[in-house]
């Protein structure tokens, strides 16, 4: 790891988990790279990880840490020179009715419903579609980290929900779950779209979206967003594989 300075994270410990199955890329095995204590890893500390590859996963922050792999590319927005394409722009108008209220991490059976309702839909098979409420709360709900809960409506109606993370230099986009029983709709770019506009807002440069891995259709679409940056080989700088606008 990139040498850091601050005395926060000379107490940092970090340790490589045992392989698994990669979840995005068939037939290969895991590792990933996990800080701890948790309790030292609070927003100050937690945004310079981040800037250094890092997410998390409920209280776990993690980075990959795979032998002889380097597909998973960290990537953010900066959002002052974002311009949406055709279908991004088609997305926003779409969905203009939406209502969005921003609200502390908070269990609701609602939101709990239509986390189970997306996993069936998007994830069958993959151990999430059978989370009970006690795996929901520790994936979603526990943050050490200055975290808020993003619910998006229509006519009343719950329609998404995202979990984001304020960090020093922008918002850290955690997760989006959202009804997928209605056919043509575009909610999971629109919550990008929404969490960019708030970017904008607070004035805050970027928006991170996790990792982007060019051969796994569950996270190459975070290629039309553009610009892109990536961390590449400890810097962060525009990715050249971003798709041709729509």
């Amino acid at each position: 790891m990139t040498q850091l300075n601050d005395l926060f994270f000379s107490r940092l410990q970090y340790y490589a988990t045992s392989p698994y199955s990669c979840n995005y890329l068939p037939g290969r095995q895991a590792r990933s790279q996990i800080a701890s204590p948790n309790y030292l890893i609070n927003t100050p500390v937690y945004s310079e990880l981040v800037k250094h590859g890092f997410r998390r996963s409920g209280a776990f922050t993690y980075r990959p840490h795979c032998t002889g792999c380097q597909a998973c590319v960290p990537v953010r927005i900066p959002v002052e020179q974002f311009a949406p394409n055709r279908a991004q722009r088609r997305a926003w108008q779409h969905h203009a009715t939406l209502t969005a209220e921003l609200m502390p991490l908070q269990y609701c059976q609602e939101h709990y419903d239509l986390y189970l309702a997306y996993q069936q839909a998007r994830h069958t098979g993959g151990g999430m579609d059978h989370d009970n409420v006690d795996q929901y709360r520790h994936f979603l709900l526990e943050s050490m980290v200055q975290s808020q809960l993003a619910e998006f409506r229509e006519d009343g109606a719950l329609r998404m929900v995202s979990i984001i993370d304020r960090i020093e230099d922008g918002l850290s986009s955690v997760y989006t779950f959202y009804d997928t029983g209605t056919p043509g709709v575009s909610y999971g770019t629109y919550g990008i779209l929404w969490q960019i506009a708030l970017c904008r807002q607070l004035g805050l440069p970027y928006l991170y979206l996790g990792y982007w891995i060019e051969q796994s259709r569950k996270m190459a679409y975070k290629a039309n967003f553009r610009p892109i940056e990536g961390l590449v080989d400890g810097r962060w700088s525009r990715l050249p594989h971003s798709p041709a606008p729509a």
